[in-house]
This record gives structure tokens, C-alpha cells and sequence, in this order.
């Protein structure tokens, strides 16, 4: 078989004994006799990049196919792979092997013309694309090497976008999107969305926050049987709930008046106070929260309407303090101390059993319009003693001017 064939090197081939290999984008040709191709190559040879330029053309009754082996419609396996086929000679009965090269033949509609899809095509990329492209094409090995740069910089951009993206996915099915849409409202608006109803025009201090907006008197009502239990504590329950960090509630079960209704009212504000205390250093609200203290119902619910927003943690609704919520305990716990102290508040002893800052909790005090004084001191956690922060309602109220920083100019050396 070896000695019957030919092999016919590429370079001693001339280029009209090159054998063209098509195909048809929209079907399989079932007879040749029915289309007439044409071959054409590009006059200007002297140019090294449109010297190789060919067309091939396929005319039948009812269309016309066109291929070229350069453009955006051309095969790209021409550069990457040599074709050869076997061209059987009857007169010698020889095979010789020419080189041969792919054509894709597609349909020409009348009406449509290559030229304009390129320009489409050019006109849809834009400034930074049509340089990349020219980059590519014609660009220095150090503009392709920080064109290439940049590209794996994109990509990796890309891959932090959608990280970041999921990481988000996965905080809004952890928190809730309400308990995120909280946080954010508090973090724009500061804390006075958090306040309870203030009354500006109110002719005494009792009426600036009124008592039946802390607490209805319905609910006051239901804290009937918890009130007489706080009033009757001993001593030993009175030091669980000071080492409970609940000292606010302890100062005022010491100093209850001895009988009558500000007794009574006096035990159940101390119960109310600690069941905000005590709801307000829980991370997860379990649904036995407040049983073992006797809590009523509607006080129970009160607390989780009004200070706790509902997540989703492994298909289960939870109710959580989050930090909007914990700054409206803050300022609602601060309104019934001064109903319970007589318009003062002792703000030290507050932010130790809240578990927030003594800047967030004056913050607060500051929204509320409140007059803050230093008297006395007061024995912390850890055996030191501090001078503490009082806060007083005295009308009118005060108005704080926003602190802003403002920096010096670096001197220019």
C-alpha cells in the first residue's frame, strides 16, 4: 500500500494542490451536483496577514452558502491542528496526501450582510474591551502579561463578590431579616426611634413619660400576686438577685414604703423591672422564661412583643435581644426607675445589670432629655468604688447638642 501512495510535503506543495474540507452549519449536503463553489483567496500577497485569506462559495437554486478560514465565523481548530486528506489519482492509481484545510459554509440571507453584524458587533463592546482586543492582537509582551494580570484580578473580585454574597444569605437565615432591618434603622437614627412616648408639653415631670404607656392597667393589674411575692423576700432572696446583677431592683425592695398602695405599686414595678433585667442578658429566649418567678401571661407576651424579634435557627422561630432592642430596654427601664425613684435614676447601677456601656446607656439618658449629675459612690462588681451617674427629669427638658469631632490639619513639612 506504502508504495502506491504519495506523499506530497507541504513545503514542496504548491498552494492550489491544497484540498478544502467543508461542512454545512444547518444540515448535511446529499448531493454535490446540485452547488457550484467558487474559491477565492485575497489579491493583497504582499501583506504577511491577508496573504493566507481564502473564501469559499456555495451557490445552489434556492441559497448561498459562504466559508472563509478568517473573521469571527472561522474555524479555530485551522491553527491549532494540520489536516491531511488522500487523493485517490485514476490515471496512475496513486493516493497522494495533500494538506487541507476546514471551511464552515453558512447560509447567506439575502438583506443581511456580514460587514454589518461586525459593526454591530464593534459598536456593543465598549472602550475598555476594544482595548483589550487591540492589546491581544498587536500589545507587548508586558501589555499582555498586565492585561492577564487584571483579568485574574477580575475573577478573583468576582469569587469575593459571591462569597460575600452567600456569607450574607447565610447571616439573614441565622438572624432574620427583621432583626438586620432593626439594627440598621437603629444605626441611622440613632436611639430616639427606641424611646418610649415623650410628652414635651406635659405641666409636671410625672406626665413627661406616663406610667400607663410602661405599663397598662390591665398589666399593672396581672402583677397583683407578683407584687406581693417581691415585697415579701427575705434577705437571702434579696442577695440571689444582687449576685443575679440585679442591683436597681434590690435598692428598691430595701426602701419599700412599710404599707399602702406605694408599697404595693413600688413591689410590682420591681418585678416588672426585673423581668427586663433578666430577659435583657438572654441571648436565646427560651419559652419557659419568667415560669419559675411566676410571671403572668400577658406580662410574658408584653416582653416578647415588645423587646424581642423573631429569627430562624434550623427551621425553628426563636425570639432574640438584639442591640436595637437591648437600647429600647434600656431607655423603657430607665422611664419606670424614674416613676420609681422619684425622677431619678442612678444610671451606673442601670448599665451594670443591663450589660451595655455607661456611654450608651447616657446616650440614651441624653435622647430622653433628662439632667445628668455625679453624686455619691457606688461599689462595683469588683470591690472599687466609683463615683456614680444619676440621671433627673426637671422640666424643661434638656436639649444636648450632638458632640462632633473635628480633627486638626496635619501640618505639611
Amino acid at each position: 500500500m506504502d508504495a502506491n501512495c504519495t506523499l506530497v510535503c507541504c513545503e514542496e506543495e504548491r498552494e492550489d494542490d491544497k484540498a478544502v474540507i467543508v461542512q454545512f452549519s444547518n444540515g448535511n449536503l446529499r448531493n454535490t451536483e446540485q452547488l457550484d463553489f467558487s474559491f477565492y483567496k485575497n489579491v493583497d500577497e504582499t501583506n504577511p496577514r491577508k496573504k493566507n485569506r481564502r473564501m469559499l462559495v456555495a451557490e445552489s437554486q434556492r441559497l448561498s452558502y459562504v466559508g472563509s478560514n478568517f473573521g469571527t465565523e472561522a474555524l479555530k481548530c485551522n491553527n491549532l491542528c494540520k489536516y491531511y486528506v488522500g487523493v485517490l489519482n485514476k490515471e496512475t492509481m496513486r493516493m497522494e496526501v495533500h494538506s487541507a484545510q476546514l471551511f464552515n459554509m453558512q447560509p447567506v440571507i439575502p438583506g443581511e450582510s456580514s460587514t454589518e453584524n461586525d459593526t454591530s458587533q464593534n459598536t456593543d463592546l465598549t472602550y475598555r474591551e476594544k482595548v483589550d482586543s487591540l492589546i491581544e492582537a498587536f500589545g507587548t509582551n508586558k501589555q499582555k502579561r498586565a492585561l492577564s494580570s487584571r483579568r485574574l484580578n477580575q475573577v478573583g473580585s468576582e469569587a469575593l463578590q459571591s462569597a460575600v454574597a452567600k456569607a450574607a444569605h447565610s447571616i439573614i437565615d441565622q438572624k432574620g431579616l427583621k432583626a438586620l432591618q432593626q439594627e440598621v434603622v437603629q444605626s441611622q437614627s440613632g436611639v430616639s426611634h427606641y424611646l418610649p412616648p415623650c410628652y414635651h408639653d406635659a405641666d409636671t415631670p410625672q406626665h413627661v413619660y406616663l406610667f400607663d404607656d410602661i405599663l397598662s392597667p390591665v398589666e399593672y393589674d396581672a402583677l397583683d400576686a407578683a407584687g406581693s411575692k417581691m415585697a415579701a423576700l427575705t434577705p437571702e432572696e434579696l442577695q440571689n438577685i444582687t449576685d443575679g446583677g440585679c442591683q436597681s431592683v434590690v435598692r428598691h425592695l430595701e426602701s419599700l414604703p412599710r404599707e399602702g398602695v406605694a408599697r404595693e405599686r413600688q413591689a410590682r414595678c420591681a418585678f416588672y423591672l426585673l423581668m427586663m433585667l433578666k430577659l435583657a442578658r438572654q441571648r436565646h429566649i427560651n419559652r419557659k422564661f419568667g415560669q419559675e418567678e411566676g410571671c403572668p401571661r400577658i406580662i410574658h407576651t408584653k416582653l416578647m412583643r415588645t423587646f424581642t424579634v423573631e429569627t430562624f435557627n434550623n427551621g425553628r422561630v426563636q425570639n432574640v435581644v438584639s442591640t436595637s432592642m437591648r437600647v429600647k430596654m434600656a431607655a423603657y427601664c430607665l422611664a419606670l426607675l424614674l416613676h420609681m425613684g422619684d425622677m431619678t435614676s442612678d444610671l451606673t447601677l442601670l448599665h451594670r445589670d443591663l450589660g451595655v456601656t455607661e456611654k450608651r446607656i447616657v446616650e440614651v439618658a441624653k435622647s430622653m432629655g433628662l439632667t445628668l449629675v455625679r453624686h455619691g459612690c457606688v461599689k462595683g462588681n469588683d470591690g472599687a468604688t466609683a463615683e456614680n451617674r444619676l440621671a433627673t427629669l426637671v422640666l424643661p427638658l434638656v436639649k444636648y447638642q450632638p458632640f462632633i469631632e473635628i480633627r486638626k490639619r496635619k501640618k505639611m513639612h
